[in-house]
């Protein structure tokens, strides 16, 4: 049986994880402990990103990975009660969540939360109001031709995998240097799946650092560049993605894929 990590060696399964270079990182976490009220959920997760990675946070349901991922976009719940988070050396453990978006943190989250009784560009373009702006809607529409046609169309509206397309259009909306995505590919078609998988790579392709939660671990696994395991709030795991896909056992111990 694997075991799970401590703060001084990350890599548990699989070759050694070279550590980034502290000249290279650009997204840094720092034993971090969180609360749900009493409920003791994020327990010291670390880890260091380099600018443009993709990385892939995995687990069983209930492992603790959107709770983490909240905490990291400075949501009020759950509560950060102890470690540091650092976006290109400053600080975000000090932060609130609107503070955090200010600075480049976009959280595209589970439910979506598109706006009702407003249309597709009614949407983008109130994300668009706050400073400071990202994409220009012409250049949103290329990169998601099936929001331009539906642009005048009520977003609530819209099929469950456009919907996926116009909160990542959304976040797009405002300057981002580091993108949450949590469970994108939740209760999509598989060819819904497959458009979404486009989007993920193109922003890859943009060098945009994507952290991707997310229950169906292949399909995270083969865009991303590493991989963290969590398990009851910790890491177990944290290597490349690549390590996770040729490593069966641990899938079977923490994934169950």
């Amino acid at each position: 049986m694997l075991k799970k990590t401590d703060m001084s060696d990350l890599q548990i399964a699989g070759e050694p994880h070279e550590a980034v270079p502290a000249e290279d990182v650009f997204f840094s976490v720092r034993d971090i402990h969180a609360y749900y009220g009493e409920s003791y959920i994020v327990q010291g997760i670390s880890f260091d990103l380099r600018e443009g990675e993709i990385l892939a946070l995995l687990g069983r349901n209930g492992a603790g990975k959107t709770s983490t991922l909240r905490t990291l976009a400075r949501v009020d719940d759950p509560a950060l009660m102890r470690g540091e988070i650092y976006l290109a050396g400053e600080s975000l453990h000090d932060k609130k969540a609107y503070q955090a978006a200010q600075m480049g943190i976009q959280l595209v989250p589970e439910d979506r939360r598109i706006i009702g009784g407003l249309t597709v560009e009614e949407n983008l373009i109130l994300a668009q109001v706050s400073e400071p702006r990202g994409w220009e809607l012409e250049r949103i529409y290329e990169h998601f031709p099936r929001l331009a046609e539906r642009r005048a169309q009520i977003g609530t509206t819209l099929s469950g995998g456009e919907q996926q397309m116009l909160a990542v259009a959304r976040a797009l909306a405002r300057e981002v240097k580091l993108l949450f995505l949590d469970e994108p590919y939740e209760g999509l078609a598989p060819v819904i799946v497959q458009e979404i998988e486009k989007i993920v790579r193109q922003i890859k392709e943009l060098g945009i650092t994507t952290i991707i939660v997310e229950q169906n671990a292949v399909a995270a696994l083969k865009l991303a560049d590493r991989a963290i395991i969590v398990d009851m709030g910790e890491i177990v795991y944290s290597g490349t993605a690549q390590d996770v896909l040729d490593n069966e056992d641990l899938r079977n111990e923490y994934l169950a894929i």
